[in-house]
């Protein structure tokens, strides 16, 4: 007779004579539903059988499990003096369906009726603690622990060594884990020792003691390898992840979904998107973990549109996004720079429930920043309520990105009169804009106002204020600053001097920077080329050919020059020479077009600039080839008269292009947005945002 016929005919329990606790123990062991929980606990209060601890504790565990920790607590209520057992039971089904602080309250219900607990109370105890990382309470327990005798017990070392990793007490956490004897330290107690270091940001820490377990002949568990695999994660080792994940496959573990989440993001930060996205396809219904790992790698490795795509399939599977999902795919947005794309983006956020966070409001002006839309950016500060320095940051950053410096210091002021006190990315905002816009008084008095906000200028800070003084000509106080920086000058602030070496033709100095740029990042292009440039500004053409010949012998080949044009909500990509586009034919048309209007207008290209400004675009044999120019002929067969064009490219614009473009925006009637690689220009009526200072 099945479970179910038993329990729907009384006669069988009460003429059979089947009452023993053994047998109804098995029926609450085998169910497979909390429904049959109910039909046993109801047949129990029938035969009298309710006030068995036995089975009330069966009952207790059995609900736990299936997550119906109301039903578990009212049969619980029902026992007139629960002993340990059933006291356990209810406090390790709290503990387990993370009801800590209920967990907790029970466990001081036990105390005021005079139960003593025993070695199967703490852990789940400490558990909770842990969990919500009550150090206090945790001390209070670990003192009991001692009062009652119960610190040799490994599970409660175990759970002790866990609360204090929770709390963020490694130091504790250690001593505890050094009180066990060597025979004793279970791979419970291994793992628990090892996820303390790597959760905790101490991943060489957490390694070591890896290789001691190693040594001690412990084999690993998943739980032991989701660690060591965070551990190699957050050291960016590869090749050792790699070896991890080998040893799961050895295992038989590859199918276990912590740590194919572990493993998807190791992939994912180690920039191996591919082998992270083989791992996402095998799992059958990703979590929202997984999704998660695998669109914020996406975003952090380049692949923005891949990264937007997976959150459409995710939203379209749905499954309901969290703030870091929305604030990757946000991320992503931003590095594609299609604005209609970001105006999606924001759409969607009003419609959810994180409409309201400050975080993703601070993301959401940052990507219309970067899309080129400083107006729709400062739409969303003026619609955020709750706005924190964060906010506030955002969007004097993205004034900075576009050179409006004086939007940039109002937004500053109102800032302080609002009481909200700047961090370091504010500073970096305002030094940007300054920068930006030549405005070398107020970009120096905001770097030294750092000091009075007690904030250390980092290495972008210093490379800011480097250009803005190299590039009006302080090049003697911009080399001072350097050789007072507290810190090792970086890439960035090397490479702000050589910049404005290069402009005001200051060869020595500009070696100088070079060198140190070869010596710390040696396989660069950039240096190279800005090295060359220099060289060729003050007409060394012998030097311009060594710094050639140094580039072909270390196998360094000058990035090509692309371009991105926004039509549609599509972003169409242009390459120096390239002739595979479809409408190639009537882009060529078009860029002749453009190049006879710019001559009847009295354009004049500066032809020593195709000849050394390199870390531009590949000079062809008409400068009216570079990518920009065909991306902007492109987009005006494209797009309606009048619509704005916005264009990015990935190096910085050349000086015939900025000059032709202005003239261009003239001719044409459009406004032209181009986001370069330092900074946006908007091209209107025959002017540009820069004021030809960039």
């Amino acid at each position: 007779m099945s479970e179910a016929s038993i329990l729907a005919s009384p006669f069988h329990y009460t003429n059979c004579g089947i009452h023993s606790d053994s047998f109804y123990a098995s029926l609450i062991d085998s169910s497979t539903h909390k429904s049959q929980l109910r039909q046993i606990h109801a047949r129990l209060l029938v035969l009298g059988l309710q006030f068995s601890g036995f089975l009330i504790t069966k009952l207790i565990h059995a609900s736990s499990s299936f997550g119906d920790i109301t039903f578990a607590r009212q049969v619980f209520d029902d026992l007139p003096r629960p002993q340990i057992f059933p006291w356990n039971a209810i406090i390790r089904g709290y503990s387990r369906n993370n009801h800590f602080q209920d967990a907790l309250l029970m466990y001081s219900k036990m105390q005021l009726a005079r139960v003593s607990p025993d070695s199967f109370t703490f852990p789940h105890l400490l558990k909770a603690c842990g969990g919500l990382s009550h150090l206090q309470m945790g001390r209070f327990v670990h003192a009991q622990v001692f009062r009652l005798g119960f610190e040799a017990d490994v599970f409660v070392q175990n759970g002790l060594i866990a609360l204090y990793a929770k709390c963020r007490r490694l130091g504790c956490a250690r001593t505890v884990f050094e009180g066990l004897p060597l025979p004793e330290r279970t791979i419970v107690s291994w793992t628990a020792i090892v996820s303390a270091y790597a959760q905790n940001g101490e991943p060489v820490e957490a390694l070591e003691i890896f290789s001691q377990m190693r040594k001690m002949d412990v084999k690993p568990d998943w739980v032991a390898l989701v660690s060591v695999l965070n551990a190699f994660t957050y050291l960016q080792d590869l090749e050792q992840g790699r070896s991890i994940h080998a040893s799961v496959v050895k295992m038989g573990l590859e199918t276990e979904p912590d740590l194919l989440i572990s493993l998807n993001t190791m992939y994912a930060k180690c920039g191996q998107v591919a082998t992270a996205k083989i791992l996402f396809d095998k799992m059958k219904s990703p979590n929202l973990i997984l999704w998660n790992a695998m669109i914020s790698g996406y975003a952090k490795n380049g692949f923005a549109k891949d990264a937007i795509d997976l959150f459409h399939e995710m939203i379209n599977k749905d499954v309901r996004p969290d703030t870091i999902s929305i604030t990757s795919a946000i991320s992503a947005c931003a590095q594609v720079g299609s604005l209609e794309q970001a105006r999606w983006m924001d759409e969607y956020v009003s419609r959810s429930d994180y409409k309201d966070d400050v975080f993703i409001s601070s993301a959401l002006i940052d990507m219309f920043a970067k899309c080129g839309s400083v107006e729709c950016a400062r739409s969303v500060f003026d619609r955020t309520l709750d706005r924190d320095v964060v906010v506030w940051s955002a969007m004097i950053v993205g004034y900075g990105l576009h050179g409006q410096a004086r939007e940039a210091i109002s937004l500053y002021r109102a800032m302080e009169r609002g009481g909200v006190h700047p961090n370091d990315v504010t500073f970096l905002g305002l030094l940007m804009a300054c920068n930006h816009s030549g405005m070398v008084r107020e970009g120096w008095w905001f770097f030294n106002r750092m000091a009075d906000h007690n904030i250390n200028p980092q290495q972008q800070h210093y490379a800011c204020v480097i250009d803005l003084l190299g590039r009006a000509g302080h090049l003697d106080q911009a080399y001072e600053v350097i050789k007072c920086m507290p810190v090792q000058p970086g890439v960035t602030v090397w490479g702000a001097l050589l910049s404005a070496c290069k402009k005001h033709r200051h060869v020595e100095l500009g070696e100088y920077a070079a060198q140190q740029l070869f010596s710390i990042d040696p396989s660069n292009t950039g240096h190279y080329v800005q090295l060359s440039n220099l060289y060729a500004a003050a007409r060394l053409w012998d030097r311009v050919a060594e710094v050639r010949v140094n580039m072909r012998e270390k196998g360094l080949n000058k990035d090509v020059g692309c371009s991105w044009v926004e039509v549609r909500g599509r972003l169409e990509a242009f390459r120096v020479g390239d002739k595979s586009h479809p409408r190639y034919e009537e882009i060529e048309r078009q860029v002749e077009w453009i190049e006879s209007r710019l001559k009847e207008g009295g354009f004049v290209a500066n032809k020593d600039a195709s000849l050394h400004d390199l870390n531009d675009e590949e000079a062809e044999e008409t400068l009216c080839s570079h990518s920009e120019r065909i991306a902007i002929a492109y987009g005006l067969i494209s797009t309606h008269q009048g619509t704005t064009l916005r264009i990015t490219k990935n190096l910085r614009a050349c000086v015939n292009c900025h000059a032709a473009t202005k003239l261009i925006s003239k001719l044409v009637s459009r406004e032209i947005v181009v986001r370069d690689t330092n900074r946006f220009h908007h091209f209107k009526d025959g002017v540009c945002s820069c004021g030809d200072y960039w």
